[in-house]
């Protein structure tokens, strides 16, 4: 079959950021659920995998450590051609012996890549575990197959860079992101063998030191709220709250005079109404104080996502990709 659709290249203009990022917190009557949470996309990942235990959904905290490093969302490639295969159009399997068939190819910085079934799959674990009950595999969707692709751009503009990663930098990226290093145990989890898992990881890693030099916009560490007082009372006070307040007010508050440094500041002028000194502060000004600094770390978040963004959708409106067969 000839080539049956093209595209115009086109950016995405409906980048989604994640949760944490995207507005500021309410303010309700419990003070309950103070962060909000993180989406999740799916991984890429290079290599068959097998492990016995339980497959979770991709909807779990590796997968969601891929996403905020990769690409914070969802990201078009500028031109698509829909060709001819081995396997037609329009097909929702295919046997075994044609998961090394050429499901797509791409092209990106003078040089074309093919990509199989097999190696889209294997985004999700050991292929052999994706059979189904006919021995037959599912064809990947043309969403999954981008994904694929758009991962394997950034990670060759990492590689074009000199941009790699050493087994104590994944180590020190695994344990501050999933709380251990043990890939044997992380991989457990989702129907990951060890070596596949270290595998997704340094590709997480790698991006990340990319994206380290690709964004210039310096994001604060999240802020933690204020620790809600077993009364309920947000007039409770505490030397506690005067000093979270402090530390986030930083230089625009006075410790040696008690008092504040300035007056043109954010806090001030959210916290002006409110008795604060260095011995005592109700947990209302505290958390007003939260809601400034959750308010700073939302704006830099998108305007880093913003950055990163633009940077990826720069690769990809140089990229061509030939999807050969889409699963209907």
């Amino acid at each position: 079959m000839a080539d049956t659709e093209k595209k115009d290249e086109k950016k995405d203009e409906s980048i989604e950021t994640p949760d944490d990022s995207s507005k500021k917190p309410e303010k309700d009557d419990k003070k309950d659920e103070k962060k909000p949470e993180k989406k999740a996309k799916e991984p890429r990942e290079k290599k068959p995998a097998k492990s016995a235990g339980p497959r979770k959904s991709l909807s779990n905290a590796v997968w969601i450590i891929i996403c905020v490093v990769a690409l914070v969302g969802g990201i078009l490639i500028g031109h698509f051609l829909i060709g001819s295969s081995s396997t037609s159009v329009g097909t929702t399997t295919v046997e075994e012996s044609a998961l090394d068939d050429s499901i797509a190819t791409y092209t990106y910085n003078g040089k074309t890549t093919s990509v199989t079934t097999r190696e889209v799959l294997e985004q999700n674990g050991d292929v052999s575990e994706q059979a189904n009950d006919d021995g037959t595999y599912t064809v990947p969707s043309a969403d999954t197959i981008i994904s694929y692709i758009r991962n394997e751009i950034v990670l060759q503009a990492a590689e074009d860079q000199g941009i790699d990663a050493s087994d104590d930098e994944v180590d020190s990226y695994a344990t501050s992101t999933l709380g251990t290093s043990d890939y044997a145990t992380i991989g457990s989890n989702y129907g990951l063998s060890e070596d596949a898992t270290k595998a997704l990881l340094k590709d997480a890693t790698i991006m990340k030191k990319l994206r380290d030099t690709v964004v210039t916009t310096e994001v604060p560490d999240a802020p933690s709220a204020p620790s809600t007082p077993e009364d309920g009372n947000e007039d409770t006070a505490s030397s506690e709250y005067a000093q979270y307040i402090i530390e986030l007010a930083g230089d625009e508050w006075d410790s040696e005079n008690n008092t504040w440094a300035r007056t043109d500041g954010e806090y001030y002028s959210a916290l002006s109404t409110y008795d604060i000194s260095n011995d005592s502060a109700t947990y209302a000004a505290a958390e007003q104080a939260y809601y400034v600094a959750y308010s700073d770390y939302s704006t830099a978040s998108s305007e880093a996502s913003s950055e990163w963004t633009a940077y990826v959708n720069s690769l990809l409106d140089a990229s061509t990709v030939q999807i050969n067969t889409l699963a209907v």
